[in-house]
């Protein structure tokens, strides 16, 4: 399912039966300090919202913005996590390794704007690393290190993630391995390792003009239906229905920062889950 297609086709329809589209008010991307996305691995939104076994995913669920109508794009995870970081799968259809392309993406443009990117890996094991597999790691679920146009410093393992938070970078990815991503191991285990590990950044965020995402690959089921949350800084609390994708998430990470969309992204509404520019500014 592709809601973001059908309300283009939702709006045509109106256009050519001379009515106008219903006018959507949206409020403005705050600019955050820092911004870190989780991609996790394989769940589809009813096995992680309201699961028992997901209770520091359903905190962060209440405490920021839980996307109710957000899909990924495809099927299997590699042209899912291309798509999220270029707005493209890149022609890949599957989960081949290794994959390797100099189109834009994410990381660069940041870069070229004088802004900064990294990626951790959990169990990688050195920086720079383009193996396909160490241990419980899979560059598959690594979009960054696929990119000959982005320097080999940005690819970092976990272990280089900093304590200081005001040290991260502009953005920041990070991908748990295969047992504590969902992939390998259960929901429980992952949850309590982002709980464990970014618990304190997450709540360090919010009084630290920062945000936390956390996001999912693709679903367990046909629907492609995953849950996707957002913690921090000037986020309104709450479920938030508006339909969206990976590529939406792409355009909202760009657009906060005032940089060109890439590819599908721009076909995409950034997410709206803020609070207005007045109650921004009252803080």
């Amino acid at each position: 399912m592709k809601p973001i297609a059908g309300a283009v086709v939702l709006a045509s329809l109106l256009s050519a039966a001379g009515c106008d589209a219903p006018k959507t008010t949206h409020h403005a991307i705050p600019r955050p300090d820092h911004i870190v996305v989780v991609v996790e691995e394989n769940r589809s939104y009813g096995d992680i919202i309201g699961s028992p076994q997901a209770p520091y995913l359903n905190q962060l669920a209440r405490r920021g913005a839980s996307l109710t109508e957000f899909y990924a794009i495809t099927h299997p995870s590699q042209p899912n996590y291309l798509s999220l970081f270029s707005g493209s799968g890149q022609g890949v259809v599957g989960d081949s390794c290794p994959f390797n392309s100099t189109a834009q993406n994410l990381g660069s443009r940041l870069l070229k704007s004088g802004l900064t990117f990294a990626g951790y890996a959990q169990s990688m094991p050195r920086v720079g690393f383009t193996g396909c597999t160490s241990g419980a790691y899979a560059r598959r679920h690594n979009p960054w290190v696929d990119f000959g146009n982005l320097p080999a410093s940005v690819n970092r393992p976990w272990t280089h993630f900093p304590r200081d938070y005001s040290r991260l970078p502009t953005v920041s990815f990070v991908v748990p391995d295969v047992d504590h991503d969902m992939h390998n191991g259960s929901v429980r285990t992952a949850d309590t390792w982002l709980r464990d590990n970014l618990g304190d950044y997450a709540r360090w965020a919010a009084v630290h003009n920062s945000l936390l995402v956390v996001t999912w690959d693709e679903s367990s089921d046909g629907t492609n239906h995953i849950p996707t949350i957002l913690v921090g800084a000037h986020v309104r609390p709450g479920a938030h229905t508006q339909p969206n994708n990976l590529f939406g998430l792409l355009r909202t990470l760009l657009d906060a920062y005032g940089l060109k969309s890439l590819d599908h992204s721009s076909e995409s509404d950034p997410i709206d889950v803020w609070e207005s520019s007045a109650s921004r500014a009252a803080t």
